[in-house]
C-alpha cells in the first residue's frame, strides 16, 4: 500500500505540465544600480563616433531596470 502511494507520489513530481511562472523578488539596490548604471553609460561611455560599448552597456542596464520593475509588481511579498 505504501509502495503505491509513494509511486503516485513519483508521478505527480514528474508531471511535464507547464508551471505558472513567478516573478522573484529583487532588492533595492538593484533598480538603483540599473538606473545609474545607465545614466554613467549614457554621459561617460557612450561615443556616438564609436557607439558600440555605450549602446551595449545601455541595453544591459534598460533590461535589468524592466526586470526591478516586473519584480516590484509581480513579485510576491515577503513576511518577515
Amino acid at each position: 500500500m505504501v509502495a503505491k502511494k509513494q509511486h503516485r507520489a513519483a508521478k505527480r513530481k514528474l508531471s511535464t505540465r507547464p508551471r505558472k511562472w513567478h516573478a522573484s523578488p529583487l532588492k533595492g539596490s538593484f533598480m538603483v544600480i540599473s538606473i545609474l548604471g545607465f545614466l554613467i553609460t549614457t554621459y561617460l561611455i557612450y561615443n556616438p563616433d564609436n557607439p558600440s560599448y555605450g549602446v551595449t552597456f545601455m541595453i544591459i542596464f534598460a533590461a535589468m531596470f524592466v526586470a526591478s520593475l516586473i519584480s516590484m509588481t509581480q513579485a510576491p511579498i515577503a513576511e518577515n
